[in-house]
């Protein structure tokens, strides 16, 4: 019995948070321009982006706040932890992602990290954040369901 699996595929990181914090209207996937020190320690798993988020700069779609851990085996050419990087999308995607944060407010902010094909890729999110309440009601109906299989599996 062979079980086929997506051999070309490997989720790196994954940003919970972003869930929680906003609204997600659409998502998109992007290249990342990377530097040698820091892929190898993207493939040793050392990357975080919970806090991240992007901004246009210079009509190019710029990675913030991202943290990609430095490589110890890297000597001199090591790169900093929590520089700016630059996202590889297509003219047509900037320009709807410049439009829809000048205009909607929407903010970008990157759900998951994964290699596929051997490439890192990120996936973004064009979000609206969401409010308090918002928040409150998801814990809620979160408890709720928590609650209601507990139940369920005591009466059965």
């Amino acid at each position: 019995m062979n079980r086929k699996t997506n051999a070309g595929f490997k989720i790196i990181c994954l940003n919970r948070k972003a869930s929680f914090n906003y609204f997600f209207e659409d998502t998109l996937e992007a290249g990342i321009v990377l530097k040698g020190s820091e892929i190898k320690s993207i493939r040793n798993g050392k990357v975080n982006i919970a806090d991240s988020y992007a901004i246009e700069k210079k009509g190019e779609i710029i990675l913030i706040n991202s943290h990609i851990s430095s490589y110890k085996q890297a000597s001199y050419s090591n790169h900093k932890p929590l520089d700016e990087r630059k996202l590889l999308l297509n003219k047509r995607e900037i320009n709807k992602l410049i439009g829809k944060m000048q205009r909607d407010g929407f903010t970008i902010v990157p759900t998951k990290m994964y290699f596929k094909n051997g490439k890192a890729k990120i996936e973004i999110a064009i979000a609206k954040g969401k409010k308090q309440y918002d928040k409150r009601a998801v814990k809620k109906r979160r408890d709720w369901e928590r609650d209601r299989s507990r139940y369920i599996r005591k009466s059965s």
